[in-house]
């Protein structure tokens, strides 16, 4: 279990601990629509991923074969001896990790950057080697560190990674997570930063993992927000706000009009599930998901 795992598991229980009792049993209408889906009924625009992290206590092997089933096509933030299993079922990892130290100790901090290149430079060739393209990476948390400070530490970092990057043509793809509820002091933590760093690294290798749910906490606005920044971002996560549950009649975003704004930019990566399931059946609140956003 890599670091960025460990952090991952430790909001599910902060989370889970405070989201309402009268959630957790799924309600036998919900779980009969989920099974209607038939992946061969998807329209296409959007491409459906769903991050592993959320299924954990699920084996893989059974939830490659229920993403299959529904039409979704990869797996997110999978490990390197996790890769293959995804791929034996037909599907691929869109967002890799397993490289670098975690959310917390990232690019925006000097002293890290020889291990975290070295890092990257011995899983970028793998990523390549597998047939992916992306793996995600972390600003880190400020620490005391200015806005500017944090880009000019990241920046300098990360340019020492793009000849490999793009030698290996995979990209290294930064998320954007909330500072307030989930990831305290993480600098990475507004579109416009995310976007100013990408134009200090000046690579098409360098790119922004928008997670709805983050961004929706920290500036809102976030159809207009992906229609003026769509250009630096490469991959998607969803959830529901507030709780990071279900996408349902509890929270307040309605994913449909996000997707329309998603494929009016032309974006053809994918769109992972990255909410934290509620209901005890998992596998119908991922379904009935995938139904929602596929517009």
């Amino acid at each position: 279990m890599t670091k960025q795992n460990i952090s991952r598991r430790t909001s599910i229980k902060t989370i889970a601990g405070t989201a309402a009792f009268s959630l957790i049993n799924a309600s036998s209408a919900g779980s009969a629509f989920a099974k209607k889906v038939n992946p061969e009924h998807l329209k296409g625009r959007i491409k459906h991923s769903v991050c592993r992290w959320c299924y954990g206590d699920i084996p893989l092997e059974e939830l490659c074969n229920a993403a299959k089933e529904m039409g979704i096509t990869a797996i997110d933030l999978l490990d390197p001896n996790e890769w293959a299993v995804a791929q034996k079922h037909g599907l691929t990892c869109a967002m890799a990790q397993g490289a670098g130290l975690g959310i917390t100790q990232g690019f925006n901090d000097l002293s890290l950057h020889n291990t975290l290149i070295e890092s990257y430079e011995k899983v970028i060739p793998q990523v390549a080697a597998a047939g992916l393209n992306n793996i995600i990476c972390f600003s880190g948390n400020r620490n005391g560190l200015s806005d500017e400070e944090g880009l000019k530490n990241c920046a300098t970092g990360l340019k020492r990674l793009m000849p490999i990057a793009e030698k290996h043509n995979v990209t290294m793809v930064m998320e954007l997570l909330n500072s307030k509820v989930d990831h305290h002091d993480y600098q990475c933590d507004h579109t416009h930063w995310g976007a100013a760093l990408c134009e200090r690294i000046g690579s098409e290798h360098f790119k922004l993992l928008y997670d709805i749910y983050h961004m929706q906490i920290m500036e809102g606005d976030v159809i207009a927000t992906i229609g003026k920044y769509h250009t630096y971002i490469a991959h998607y996560h969803t959830a529901g706000v507030p709780g990071r549950n279900e996408l349902d009649e509890n929270q307040e975003l309605y994913y449909p009009a996000i997707m329309h704004a998603i494929a009016k930019t032309g974006f053809t990566g994918f769109v992972a599930q990255e909410f934290i399931p509620l209901h005890t059946d998992k596998l119908a609140s991922l379904r009935k998901a995938i139904t929602l956003c596929d517009i």
